[in-house]
């Protein structure tokens, strides 16, 4: 933990309280004393009225003045917590050769409002653990109406403002979303796997033709340049770390939807959910890697050029959600205890939630504290880490509503040599399951090198 230089540390500092900005990393290190692991498994927290506090503060906007939302999956990794409750396979990157391994832990869905321009930082909202068996667009679905009616409680968006935009990644599902929440003053935007196929709008149907009308017409296949036409709208724009940047946009697309999976208790027909397909080429990266085009899907039809530019520049700030997941687990040490319960889980990431809003208001009060190899910076341009460094400074120029953590020693524990009379339970990982239990006659399963296109939606 980082010390003021005007103080120096005590032999009784090692146990004190570590529930502040300036050093949430150090909660997991003393496990001996077991006050903040006993206050986190039997506490209580008011989680309702912490959402109602972090929509009230002074949310960013975007370039235009609206309000830009990003939704993304993170995981509390718990492989070898046998004994904590509630675990399932969360999906992980970077964990194999061309694979991505099925880790036990946590996964929570947080919504963050985004800021404009180049940024690490982001606004968090609301936070949510999803329990074996939820469906994620489901609890997407229900947790992005709870932000938006706050946010309007809030009076951060009013009748006459732009749409609230909410951007997500391609494991959502863009089109249920913007169907689920059409109700909200919100769109959707979310990229699409690049083997996707949406269809045209259906044409109209001839007077002397017999038989049903025609629900969709021909296919938009994103792998094939022949069945794309002349885009709808096409612009070209010049970026510093990306180079030409070419969008192209074709009007009034819509998956064909089935009564499958999500849409399997649908009554009556399916809806036809239109929208704007946007494709996005640059010409390099700043890691150097191969560009491959992004395919983007936006719920509103009729897009002007300036509405596809600011769309697909909203979708690269979604990134800036990555930043914020490196800082909670990296600096202010989210995973770091080993809880057992997830209702500890929930209670340490609202603290974690709550710390980092402390951070993102007092960016412009902190000072740089830079290293020597570091470059100086404007105050509004500080990094959440050198502002969270600069805030201990802070403490003797704000008001204190709580004394400071007296020192005491570790609890002693149970004794060396004793056994432990109370076991807790172990439980199962929770693995969803396919109701087609059938397998290949080798017992293999092999990728095919050709994966056929995505019809369906």
């Amino acid at each position: 933990m980082d010390q003021p230089p005007s103080r120096r540390r005590q032999p009784g500092d090692r146990t004190r309280s570590r529930l502040t900005p300036t050093g949430l990393t150090h909660l997991d290190k003393f496990r001996g004393h077991g006050s903040g692991y006993a206050a986190l498994a039997r506490g209580t927290m008011d989680i309702p009225r912490l959402q109602t506090a972090l929509s009230g503060v002074p949310i960013p906007r975007a370039a235009d003045g609206r309000l830009v939302l990003a939704v993304d999956i993170t995981s509390w990794l718990r492989p070898e917590a046998h004994t904590s409750r509630q675990r399932i396979l969360c999906h992980t990157y970077g964990r194999g050769k061309d694979q991505h391994i099925m880790v036990p832990g946590w996964p929570y869905s947080v919504i963050v409002a985004l800021e404009t321009g180049r940024s690490s930082w982001t606004a968090p909202l609301d936070a949510v653990r999803l329990a074996p068996g939820d469906d994620a667009a489901t609890v997407t679905a229900a947790q992005v109406r709870g932000v938006v009616d706050r946010l309007i409680v809030a009076g951060h968006w009013r009748p006459g403002d732009p749409d609230i935009l909410l951007v997500a990644d391609a494991g959502y599902d863009g089109p249920r979303l913007s169907h689920v929440l059409a109700d909200l003053p919100i769109v959707v935007l979310v990229r699409m796997r690049s083997d996707r196929v949406l269809r045209r709008p259906a044409p109209p149907q001839l007077p002397s033709t017999i038989g049903r009308p025609r629900r969709h017409g021909g296919e938009f296949v994103f792998g094939d340049p022949d069945t794309w036409g002349e885009p709808d709208v096409d612009t070209r724009t010049e970026t510093r770390l990306y180079g030409p940047a070419h969008a192209r946009a074709w009007d009034r697309l819509h998956p064909r939807l089935t009564h499958r999976i999500a849409w399997a208790g649908h009554a009556g027909n399916l809806p036809i959910l239109e929208g704007t397909v946007i494709r996005l080429q640059v010409e390099r990266l700043p890691s150097g890697a191969i560009p491959k085009p992004v395919w983007l899907w936006h719920s509103g039809i009729g897009l002007d050029s300036v509405m596809v530019d600011l769309l697909w520049q909203a979708f690269l700030r979604r990134f800036d959600i990555e930043h914020t997941f490196r800082m909670l687990k990296q600096t202010l040490g989210w995973t770091a205890p080993k809880l057992r319960s997830p209702e500890a889980a929930d209670r340490w990431t609202w603290l974690l939630l709550v710390a980092y809003t402390q951070l993102r208001l007092a960016r412009g009060l902190a000072a740089d504290l830079r290293r020597p190899w570091e470059k100086a910076v404007a105050p509004q341009k500080l990094s959440p880490a050198r502002v969270r460094r600069g805030f201990r400074h802070l403490r003797a120029h704000t008001a204190r509503p709580a004394g400071g953590p007296k020192p005491s020693r570790p609890s002693p524990g149970r004794p060396p040599g004793t056994r432990n009379q109370q076991p807790a339970s172990r439980h199962d990982v929770h693995i969803v399951t396919s109701p087609n239990k059938r397998k290949p006659s080798d017992g293999k399963t092999s990728k095919p090198n050709n994966p056929r296109p995505r019809r369906t939606g």
